[in-house]
């Protein structure tokens, strides 16, 4: 017997017709064109910004936004529209970077500890209940602070926190699809516990995970920018929307546009990450 008949079908992609729905919904093309567009900016910033991020101008020192600094310029006189697109680079990273992690360790101990059970899942579940007992940004906050600021300490801090909801949510999805018969099935044929976890179990759990991950995504920018605002993430003079924020905060009457602008960079891909997310649960949610 191959394959193929233990496992339903685990790609709804595969369907007729369910990505061309999902081509015509304006809110998941809205999302994608968005995240095209943010990473086309990461990828590629020295070809949309007009200045070097960190030239520095005293005679143009915070000027408004013009024809020639559309953003406005800083406090050092740094064009602000360059900066917001060089932080495309930094902040998209952040969204890649505080979540992969996480994701691929959560993956996998959420369906071993799913599909044994037993004293795995026991102590799974203390350690669950010790990180989920304090709030996520506190949590964060702390190791960073123990490690040091920078980029590097904070990718390690979000991923020794976060992977646990990706973990808890994997082993729920594992432990469901162990009610289904293609799992009995290879079990009773004898296949290897690492066979039937990771060629039958996780393609048909992984699911929920991916729509998880896209928000997550949105929240890991939000959250990057939160210690970047507070001098736990990126380091000036490296252009990123938390660190720009930070240094227009005591401006905000006076020079309002050295906050606005990046706080709406945050908005805008925060928001095409739940976009996408949003069209992926549609169009990855099983038929009936």
């Amino acid at each position: 017997m191959s394959d193929v008949t233990l496992s339903p079908a685990a790609a709804p992609l595969k369907k007729p017709g369910r990505l061309k729905q999902a081509l015509q919904k304006p809110g998941f093309m809205t999302g994608v064109a968005i995240i095209g567009a943010s990473l086309v900016l990461a990828l590629f910033p020295g070809l949309f910004a007009p200045f070097d991020p960190n030239q520095i101008d005293y005679v143009a020192v915070r000027q408004p936004p013009s024809w020639l600094h559309p953003f406005g310029t800083d406090l050092l006189g740094r064009d602000t529209l360059s900066r917001v697109i060089w932080a495309y680079s930094v902040n998209m990273q952040m969204a890649i970077l505080a979540t992969v992690f996480a994701l691929s360790i959560g993956v996998v101990v959420g369906a071993l500890v799913g599909y044994y059970r037993g004293i795995a899942d026991m102590i799974f579940g203390r350690v669950v209940d010790a990180i989920i007992t304090f709030p996520f940004l506190v949590l964060v906050i702390a190791i960073v602070a123990v490690l040091g600021p920078g980029l590097t300490n904070m990718y390690i801090a979000i991923t020794l926190v976060n992977w646990v909801y990706y973990a808890r949510l994997m082993r729920a999805e594992v432990i469901s699809q162990m009610g289904n018969d293609y799992a009995s099935a290879g079990i009773v044929m004898g296949y290897s516990d690492l066979r039937i976890i990771f060629r039958h179990l996780l393609p048909n759990a992984i699911t929920p995970i991916i729509v998880y991950w896209m928000t997550d995504m949105a929240l890991a920018i939000l959250l990057g920018s939160s210690l970047g605002y507070l001098g736990l993430g990126a380091q000036p003079p490296q252009a990123e929307w938390g660190v720009l924020i930070a240094e227009g905060r005591n401006f905000i009457t006076t020079a309002w546009w050295l906050s606005l602008t990046p706080g709406i960079a945050i908005v805008l891909t925060g928001l095409g990450f739940s976009l996408i997310g949003d069209g992926l649960a549609d169009l990855l949610r099983p038929r009936g």
